[in-house]
């Protein structure tokens, strides 16, 4: 193995266990729970990626794997453990519109669990026509958080964690809207993040683009 292949190589190795170090995916479950339908259809393609994005940030990657038809129109966070400090930046892939403040205030039957807004409009929502600005199947949504001085990225992920109405966690909320049969459910991260297939994906093509190498060299 030469020093350029063997170097390609640790690049990889270093990249892909930075990237799982810094990045948690969660789950929804439904809240409302008025279509047994939708919920499902929510639980099954809606998540959220919690990523270190350095300088005392966190970015939210909300995601709508699709098929099924369904757009997160509004997205909100209880936060518990007082980490939150102001909301940065708000991206999204082409066709998702969101600004803050979502409306309503508070997630759409969160008083049923507890779920309260904080700090003081910790919510944004798409912009009308809100369905079709909303996170679509096979659309993302990015939102920057700057946390409080002295907290972490991993005190972040301990508070989403620990899950519940109950001091010292963090509630991701989310509102969806455009099912199929024209109805809309709320959902709250499930505690348990998910193993990021992201960082198996960035394996795969680590390695073929070190089997390019190779057969450069053989070449």
């Amino acid at each position: 193995m030469t020093f350029s292949f063997r170097a390609a190589a640790l690049s990889v190795v270093m990249a892909v266990s930075a990237f799982a170090a810094d990045a948690a995916t969660y789950n929804f479950g439904g809240v409302t729970n008025t279509s047994s339908t939708n919920t499902t259809t929510g639980q099954n393609q809606l998540s959220v990626d919690v990523i270190d994005s350095g300088s005392g940030t966190v970015s939210f990657t909300f995601n709508n794997s699709g098929p099924l038809a369904s757009s997160i129109t509004d997205v909100y966070w209880d936060d518990q453990a007082g980490l939150l400090r102001s909301m940065g930046s708000i991206t999204g892939s082409t066709g998702v519109s969101y600004s803050p403040l979502a409306k309503p205030g508070n997630l759409p039957g969160g008083q049923t669990i507890g779920f309260s807004v904080s700090p003081t409009g910790a919510s944004a929502d798409s912009t009308a026509p809100v369905q079709p600005n909303g996170v679509n199947p096979g659309e993302w949504l990015t939102i920057v958080w700057s946390l409080i001085s002295g907290t972490t990225y991993s005190d972040v992920l301990a508070a989403l964690d620990l899950g519940g109405d109950q001091a010292g966690s963090l509630r991701i909320g989310i509102h969806v809207q455009g099912f199929a049969n024209g109805g809309s459910e709320s959902f709250v991260n499930t505690p348990a993040p998910v193993p990021v297939p992201a960082a198996g994906v960035l394996m795969i093509g680590a390695l073929g683009a070190m089997g390019v190498l190779r057969r450069r060299r053989k070449a």
